[in-house]
């Protein structure tokens, strides 16, 4: 099975990002190395990864430091430019990964050599309706986040790219100044560009947050402007569905039931990060616990 690193771009994390690096350490399969990547943080987000270090020494995680510039973009280049898996994993750091994340991502680039990139669904983990939420963004997602000729978009916060696919684009991915554009769309585009094959896999889950929607209108629309700006900055790539359709329309069902749902998440003092995949990690630890009967008898 091909090797799969991690790379967690920060920047003011200290809310989430130990949730993070929990769920991207309980996995099936270990991941070679997760890459934290800080950038310019002013609250604790990096001195909490540098403690989750020292008491999980064992698990390969890393603390980077991206001072040069401001921006996701250049951080998430520092990360990628350093990761020494097969297979390069990027998330944000407010995603939770299910716990078969790692073994899902390596088998899809071990049993498809021409992979050169993957993504899958989401789930809201700070909104109620887990399951259901999964199916229904499944079902979106592989139907309407695509370009050109079907291939699929890859998405930032559950995505992943082969490392050889990565240093193909590495000198063409946009540098984006002006921060106007989704930079996963465009790592997508400049991937079909080298002719590489984009996957999609229903079983590569992650938890996000549904925060993005608990902002003004004002702001929502400029975010998904971004769709527009990246694709007219690729005039050479087509769509014909325009994700950013859906998201309006669920935008002000989310918009309205986020912070009533928050407020009974503190009252009755639950992290929703730390419960999305307690189940299945559950399910990972029972399966750990037979093996080593196993082994012992």
């Amino acid at each position: 099975m091909l090797t799969v690193s991690i790379v967690i771009p920060a920047w003011n994390e200290e809310e989430r990002i130990e949730d993070c690096l929990l769920n991207a350490t309980r996995q099936s399969q270990a991941p070679k190395e997760v890459l934290v990547v800080d950038n310019h943080s002013t609250d604790a987000t990096a001195s909490i990864v540098q403690h989750f270090i020292d008491q999980h020494p064992d698990q390969h995680v890393k603390l980077l430091h991206q001072d040069r510039e401001q921006g996701l973009i250049p951080t998430r280049n520092y990360g990628l430019d350093r990761a020494t898996g097969d297979v390069l994993g990027r998330i944000d750091a407010d995603c939770m990964l299910r716990p078969n994340w790692v073994e899902v991502v390596s088998g899809i680039f071990t049993r498809d050599p021409k992979a050169m990139g993957a993504t899958g669904p989401v789930a809201y983990y700070d909104m109620p309706g887990k399951r259901i939420g999964l199916k229904g963004d499944n079902t979106i997602r592989k139907a309407i986040y695509r370009a050109d000729d079907g291939q699929y978009l890859l998405y930032g916060s559950n995505m992943a790219l082969r490392a050889t696919a990565w240093r193909a684009i590495r000198s063409h991915v946009c540098r984006d100044k002006e921060d106007i554009m989704h930079e996963d769309v465009d790592i997508s585009l400049h991937l079909i560009d080298q002719g590489f094959k984009t996957v999609y896999c229903k079983d590569m889950n992650v938890g996000i947050s549904a925060r993005r929607m608990d902002t003004s209108f004002t702001s929502f629309r400029h975010y998904m402007q971004r769709f527009k700006n990246t694709f007219d900055a690729h005039p050479q790539h087509t769509r014909e569905q325009k994700p950013e359709h859906t998201l309006y329309a669920i935008y002000p069902i989310l918009r309205a039931f986020y912070p009533v749902y928050q407020k009974y998440l503190e009252s009755a003092d639950i992290n929703p990060a730390e419960r999305v995949w307690i189940r299945e990690q559950m399910e990972l630890f029972h399966r750990r616990d037979q093996e080593l009967d196993q082994e012992d008898h």
